[in-house]
């Protein structure tokens, strides 16, 4: 760890808390990439390497994050990148960048996203890296659509590795509770606001651990004299607080067949009329849990390798909560690694 002034006594770490505050926030994202497609809202970058080097790996990583927050997540800050250190792996790195829907979007639906938009990210990826298939990594919700498209549509996808993805929703999580309430009326809020405003969904997130803005700021104040912890706090209060509303039919689907019918687990999803049973996943699975992850329930996620038909499957589960144990130095040690590892397992010759 690196620090540039001595850990004051306590008298002075109000006033060191103060300063770091003051301090200018850090650059997030800071991965060179390019727009290699863009369609409607969302576009696909490709990281690129500042040295000019060439991938080790000739299958492609995709990137699929959640849509409720931003895709830099995966590449917050030099000492906190999931994609820097994936290239420096050799791998080479796609993701997708959701963007921010307008008014006019309040009719994109569940299809279009978890069909259509993946289907053309993975086309475009193979097709720019000459291979028939890519490696897919999905994040939260992005992972659960990461999920859905494997189980119908996966002929583009080599591996697919779901991080903190719910897939059962029938837990006792908060948020499947509150969902599920018959006071809940998701027909009600899609019909007034069109697209479901990020500042009443971020809310429900906070009410989910009403402590930690004071657990945050107590630490803060005990590390405040620590810049590379303040460097990496305000990284992810920045990331925290940029949120995307989501178009309201999409919404309606996600609430009412994913959380209220349970219908992937009961087999009964089907993406544009095609079935997607976790049965029909048989490409190597690995699905990564946290102990702490007060957002996505763990045995939620690990449902995954307990119903997909894969020979090849891994459950990997680690201390720590949704979000500070992917982005972490020791994801950066640990799980980062792991999933290099399990991608050159699988590394094929998968040219077209």
């Amino acid at each position: 760890m690196t620090t540039d002034i001595k850990k004051p006594e306590r008298p002075g770490r109000l006033r060191a808390m103060l300063q770091a505050l003051a301090r200018t926030k850090p650059k997030v994202g800071v991965t060179p990439s390019a727009v290699v497609h863009r369609e409607g809202r969302w576009s696909l970058l490709r990281y690129q390497r500042e040295d000019g080097s060439h991938a080790v790996f000739k299958t492609p990583v995709l990137l699929i994050p959640s849509l409720i927050n931003r895709h830099y997540v995966l590449d917050l800050t030099h000492e906190h990148s999931m994609v820097e250190t994936l290239l420096a792996l050799g791998h080479d790195v796609f993701v997708i960048d959701w963007g921010s829907p307008g008014s006019e979007d309040r009719f994109v639906t569940f299809d279009d996203i978890c069909d259509q938009a993946i289907a053309r990210a993975l086309r475009v990826t193979c097709k720019i890296t000459d291979q028939s298939q890519a490696h897919v990594l999905g994040y939260c919700l992005g992972g659960t659509l990461a999920i859905i498209h494997c189980a119908a549509r996966p002929e583009r996808i080599a591996t697919l590795t779901a991080l903190a993805a719910p897939v059962t929703f029938s837990d006792e999580g908060l948020l499947s509770k509150w969902v599920r309430s018959e006071t809940f009326s998701v027909d009600a809020l899609v019909e007034a606001f069109g697209l479901v405003p990020w500042q009443l969904m971020q809310p429900a997130f906070q009410l989910m651990r009403p402590t930690l803005p004071l657990l945050k700021a107590v630490s803060l104040a005990d590390r405040a004299w620590d810049n590379e912890f303040v460097d990496s706090f305000k990284a992810v209060e920045t990331w925290g607080n940029d949120n995307v509303s989501l178009p309201g039919e999409f919404y309606r689907t996600y609430i009412h067949t994913l959380y209220r019918q349970d219908a992937l687990v009961a087999g009964r999803f089907e993406l544009s009329g095609v079935p997607a049973t976790l049965e029909s996943i048989t490409c190597p699975v690995m699905a990564i849990t946290f102990e702490h992850d007060n957002i996505v329930p763990w045995r939620s996620a690990a449902t995954l390798i307990d119903r997909c038909a894969s020979e090849i499957k891994e459950h990997v589960h680690q201390p720590g909560g949704h979000v500070g144990a992917v982005v972490s130095k020791k994801a950066s040690k640990k799980l980062w690694p792991k999933l290099s590892a399990f991608w050159a397992a699988h590394e094929a010759n998968t040219s077209r």
